[in-house]
């Protein structure tokens, strides 16, 4: 019995209908015409800080979907060095930090580039600096082999286990990247929306690695995406809206992985996915517009360098609610300098106390 999809004797001949997809493409495609332009009229400043907030919410959030939760000031600090972006708290970041960052990159800044073995492999070296998933020693920069046996997707507590999912035998696995890493390469007649949709459900099948291959995935997602909006700049996350979306997605690739070659309905739901990834990067202008116009109303207001700092989280989406314990710890400095800080802001008309009431007193922008 085939039980799953790479089981299947056409493998990996995907087909589709292409009818049924025509129009969602066509709106998925007029909407990134439409983001493209909208951010060519922020102005050079404005689209850097569009993109150092895409790119970070992007980071976070593919590693969310897999159980890994970064420190946002530490991915955002990474991407601004390596953008040459100058931010105001810049952070040090540890070394898994810096690896997810510079896959992200790759896969988006050099998008033009081919895709090879090699390459996939460095990304998976950047993600695993010590050769470890968490307590667990992996194989790093190379296929996976199996020896702790098959690789499957399992849920449920111990000695419940529910196999969702079991990849192709390590055997194989280089036989069927080489099927993929041509076909990523030199397959130009696809539209590139389309060939992203395919790319991720045929890379996450084939689950080269020991680990990682989800973000992985998102980055080969992130690249054909870049491709297709002849543009190195993100101004959308496909990551943050799978993350929104997280059942949903992983029951249609259940679904799929266990069904026929015919893979209309998983592309169906990616474009819907990406649809809905469009319009939330209203949000993301919205919120670097309200920062911008905020520095330009102040541009000779004098505020201290906690404040500057703090002004700038509370933009950026401060986790959490704002109190003067956590303005301390932040800004590394006594309460009663926090307070003095706040207070200050509040006879400015910047901050005002929050209405919610509790134990603690919250603050937040007017």
């Amino acid at each position: 019995m085939k039980t799953y999809i790479h089981q299947q004797t056409n493998w990996p001949d995907f087909s589709w209908d292409s009818s049924a997809i025509l129009q969602k493409l066509g709106e998925t495609r007029n909407l990134q015409g439409k983001i493209l332009g909208k951010m060519e009229s922020l102005g050079f400043e404005y689209k850097k800080e569009a993109e150092l907030e895409t790119l970070t919410l992007d980071i976070i959030k593919t590693s969310e979907i897999e159980g890994e939760y970064l420190n946002s000031d530490q991915v955002r600090s990474s991407i601004a060095r390596r953008l040459g972006i100058e931010i105001t708290g810049s952070v040090e970041s540890e070394r898994d930090v810096d690896g997810i960052v510079d896959m992200m990159l790759d896969a988006t800044q050099n998008y033009s580039k081919p895709l090879n073995a090699e390459r996939l492999f460095d990304w998976h070296a950047a993600m695993f600096p010590s050769g470890r998933s968490g307590m667990y020693k992996i194989v790093v920069a190379n296929w996976r082999n199996d020896f702790g046996g098959p690789m499957q997707v399992i849920s449920g507590a111990l000695g419940k286990e529910k196999i969702h999912f079991q990849a192709p035998d390590s055997t194989i696995v280089p036989l069927e990247m080489g099927k993929f890493i041509d076909w990523f390469n030199y397959e130009n007649q696809l539209d590139l929306v389309l060939k992203a949709a395919i790319a991720h459900l045929w890379f996450v099948t084939i689950h080269p690695f020991d680990d990682g291959n989800g973000r992985i995935t998102r980055a080969l997602t992130d690249l054909l995406l870049a491709r297709s909006d002849k543009s190195p700049q993100r101004f959308y996350s496909m990551s943050a809206q799978i993350r929104k979306q997280h059942k949903s997605y992983y029951e249609i690739l259940e679904k799929t992985q266990k069904a026929n070659l015919d893979i209309t309905k998983w592309i169906l739901w990616f474009l819907d996915c990406l649809i809905n990834a469009l319009h939330s990067t209203e949000l993301i202008s919205a919120t670097v517009l309200k920062k911008a116009d905020f520095w330009k109303t102040h541009s000779q207001t004098i505020f201290n360098e906690r404040q500057r700092l703090m002004l700038n989280k509370l933009f950026e989406g401060f986790d959490g609610k704002l109190t003067s314990s956590k303005w301390a710890k932040i800004t590394k400095c006594s309460n009663d300098t926090s307070l003095r800080d706040i207070q200050d802001l509040i006879n400015r008309n910047i901050l005002k106390k929050e209405n919610s009431g509790g134990r603690s007193t919250n603050y937040e922008l007017i």
